[in-house]
C-alpha cells in the first residue's frame, strides 16, 4: 500500500479588524477590497486553516523602519483623520490596523519558513511596498514585506528570500530597504513610466546586493501574454539562479484589466498561470515554501479575480502544478513589448542570470 502524503497546510491571515482603516469616500484603498478577497476564498474554505493576526511590536517594525516614522505614524491615533501624502490617509484606527497587518505577516512568514504551514496568504491591509524605510507612501503604511523578512533574518537563521512584487506599480520602499542585501533577491514586474517613478531596469542593487534587484518595467497595454512570458523568461532562471529558501510574493492585483488606476490587460487566466508558475518554483526550489501577501488592486472585480487565483494555486494539488514553461504563446516575435523587454533586461542581467531570457 503506496505511503500517503500528509494533507498540507495552507494558512489564510483575514481579519475584520484590517477594514477598520477607511479613508476619505472615494479613496481606491477601501475595506470593500478584502470583501472581494473575501469572496474568491468562500469556495475554498474547507481546505484552508485561519490565522488570528496580532499587532507588531515596536521592537519588530523598527527592524525595517526609523524610529522617528514609527513614532510620527503613533501619534496619528489622537489625531483627527488626515493625510500624510496626497495619496495616503490615516484615521485614529490605522495605526493599530497597520501593526496587525505587519504582525499578521510576520507570523505567517515564520510558521511557512519554519515548515510549521505549507504555503499562505496574508490578506492584509494597508498594503505596504511603497514604504520607505523613513516615510509612509503610495497608500502604505508599514512595508508588511520588509518588516517581515528582516524579523526572519533577526531570528538568526539567515534565509534566502526571494520577493517577487507583481504589482501594478514598483515596490520602491521594498527594493530600496534590500537593495544591499545579498541575501534577498528582489524582482519586480510594473508599469513604467507610472508612479512612484523608480524602477528602471538599469536599478541592480547596490554593494554587496550588487545584482540582487531585478526590474522589469514594462509598457502600459501589456497582458496575459507579456506578464506569462515575463516569467517564463526572466522571473524563472532568476528565481533558479538563486535558489531561495522561501518565496514571498507582493500580489497586488492592479495590473487586472478592470482596475481604474493602471492600464494593464492581465485577466483570470494570466493571474492564475503566474500563480501556479510561482507556486512551481517554490515545489521545485524551496520545499513549497511561499507566501503571497496583498499588495495594492482597486478594481473589486480584478482582486476578487486575483485572489481566485492566488488560492487555486495554493489548494492545487502538486501533480496538477505545471513544472516548468509550458505557454507557447509567449515566443519572441520580432518587434513586440515582450521581445523589447526581455532584451533591455538581459542587457543588464545576462551576464550575471544564467539562462536569462530563455524558455
Amino acid at each position: 500500500m503506496a505511503d500517503l502524503q500528509p494533507t498540507p497546510r495552507i494558512e489564510v491571515v483575514e481579519d475584520s479588524r484590517y477594514r477598520a482603516h477607511r479613508g476619505p469616500d472615494g479613496h481606491p484603498e477601501r475595506p470593500e477590497r478584502l470583501v472581494a478577497i473575501s469572496e474568491a476564498l468562500d469556495p475554498f474554505r474547507s481546505q484552508l486553516e485561519f490565522a488570528t493576526p496580532r499587532a507588531a511590536e515596536p521592537y519588530e517594525i523598527l527592524l525595517a523602519h526609523d524610529k522617528r516614522m514609527l513614532d510620527a505614524l503613533a501619534t496619528t491615533r489622537e489625531l483627527p483623520a488626515g493625510r500624510i501624502d496626497a495619496d495616503t490617509y490615516h484615521t485614529p484606527e490605522s495605526f493599530d490596523v497597520a501593526r496587525l497587518a505587519a504582525g499578521g505577516t510576520i507570523d505567517l512568514a515564520r510558521r511557512i519558513l519554519a515548515g510549521e504551514v505549507n504555503r499562505g496568504l496574508a490578506a492584509v491591509r494597508p498594503p505596504g511596498h511603497h514604504a520607505e524605510a523613513a516615510r509612509s507612501m503610495g497608500f502604505c503604511l508599514f512595508n508588511n514585506v520588509a518588516v517581515a523578512v528582516r524579523a526572519l533574518q533577526a531570528d538568526g537563521a539567515s534565509p534566502r528570500i526571494l520577493i517577487f512584487d507583481w504589482d501594478v506599480h514598483h515596490g520602491n520602499g521594498t527594493q530600496h530597504i534590500f537593495e544591499d542585501d545579498p541575501n534577498v533577491l528582489y524582482i519586480s514586474t510594473h508599469q513604467f513610466p507610472f508612479y512612484p517613478g523608480t524602477g528602471n531596469f538599469d536599478e541592480e542593487g547596490e554593494g554587496l546586493g550588487l545584482g540582487t534587484t531585478l526590474n522589469i518595467p514594462m509598457p502600459p497595454g501589456c497582458g496575459d501574454v507579456e506578464y506569462i512570458g515575463v516569467v517564463e523568461r526572466l522571473v524563472v532562471p532568476a528565481a533558479i539562479g538563486f535558489a531561495p529558501d522561501m518565496i514571498i510574493v507582493s500580489c497586488g492585483f492592479d495590473g487586472h484589466q478592470d482596475d481604474p488606476l493602471a492600464q494593464m490587460e492581465l485577466t483570470l487566466e494570466g493571474y492564475q498561470v503566474m500563480a501556479a508558475r510561482m507556486r512551481s518554483l517554490a515545489d521545485m526550489l524551496c520545499g513549497g515554501r511561499i507566501l503571497h501577501v496583498l499588495e495594492g488592486g482597486y478594481s473589486l472585480s480584478g482582486v476578487r479575480e486575483g485572489a481566485q487565483a492566488v488560492i487555486e494555486s495554493l489548494v492545487a494539488d502538486e501533480s496538477r502544478i505545471e513544472q516548468g514553461p509550458r505557454d507557447g504563446r509567449n515566443n519572441l516575435g520580432p518587434g513586440t513589448p515582450l521581445k523589447s523587454i526581455v532584451d533591455d533586461a538581459f542587457a543588464i542581467h545576462g551576464r550575471r542570470i544564467a539562462n536569462l531570457g530563455a524558455r
